[in-house]
């Protein structure tokens, strides 16, 4: 069993948590994620590594409460145990020999590109953060960033926070002022990932694209995390979950990614009825 060391809300959707997982720590990279179950019978949910401390044996997730397992999830408090905690999964982000990169996040992404950012930073790359969200209410990890950026970015959809507008602005007007990154790493929406690509081609910048589709087993097995990168078949979870962006197919990812919205309702409602009865 795994214990939640901490929890913390980040914002009313946005959960993280702290996970003792020594054996799970003691191996985790940036860019690399762990499959979990919140009880024996529950679904199994990826979710990226947001940060680990070899020391204390713990690794940190953070959620988006979008479905019936995220529910379930949010439900447990500090104390409480889960049965499955797999890891590392995937292979981790390549960092070394950049000197100059943007990274991109957006929405609960960024929980995924802050530990990207803080390894570049580490080795002593030159870091450009944007990060976008859809509002201020639901803005995460600001401050995080601000200490691992030589430069930073914060746009709201709606223009409650930072400035108005996507990720892709700033990461425009950079490009057009002769700003030459090594790479830029984008983590969030599929699309947005899909324009910040389109917007680095046009500059000829390698950029990497960090995929989360759906997936169950996490070994290359089932399949169900396949993608189209360059016209060939590729697997998320051995294969990624990075690729190069330019070669992603966007739209197909985006259809496949639809497949179970209606399955994801019901279990979603249902799962909030049962809350609501062991409430009364």
């Amino acid at each position: 069993m795994y214990q939640i060391v901490k929890k913390q809300s980040l914002n009313p959707t946005v959960t993280k948590m702290e996970i003792a997982a020594p054996f799970v720590a003691k191996k985790a990279l940036p860019g690399q994620f762990i499959i979990l179950r919140v009880d024996e019978e529950g679904e199994r949910i990826p979710l990226t590594i947001a940060d680990y401390d070899r020391e204390r044996g713990t690794v940190t997730i953070i959620f988006q409460i979008v479905g019936a397992g995220t529910q379930m999830l949010n439900a447990k408090n500090e104390g409480d145990c889960i049965p499955d905690f797999v890891g590392p999964l995937g292979k981790p982000t390549h960092t070394e020999g950049l000197k100059k990169v943007c990274v991109v996040g957006g929405g609960v992404g960024c929980a995924i590109a802050l530990p990207v950012a803080k390894a570049l930073h580490a080795q002593g790359a030159e870091v450009t953060s944007i990060i976008g969200f859809r509002n201020q209410d639901l803005v995460i990890l600001e401050e995080e960033f601000k200490a691992c950026s030589t430069d930073f970015h914060i746009m709201t959809d709606d223009g409650s926070y930072g400035r108005q507008g996507n990720v892709c602005v700033p990461l425009k007007e950079l490009l057009e002022k002769g700003e030459r990154f090594d790479e830029v790493i984008t983590i969030g929406p599929l699309i947005m990932m899909k324009f910040v690509c389109a917007t680095t081609k046009e500059y000829g910048v390698k950029t990497i694209a960090s995929m989360n589709p759906i997936m169950i087993d996490g070994t290359g097995m089932c399949g169900g995390c396949r993608l189209t990168v360059g016209g060939e078949m590729k697997f998320a979870c051995v294969d990624g979950p990075e690729f190069d962006g330019h070669l992603i197919d966007f739209d197909e990812a985006m259809s496949r990614s639809r497949a179970y919205v209606d399955f994801e309702t019901r279990e979603r409602e249902t799962n909030c009825n049962l809350f609501k009865k062991e409430v009364q």
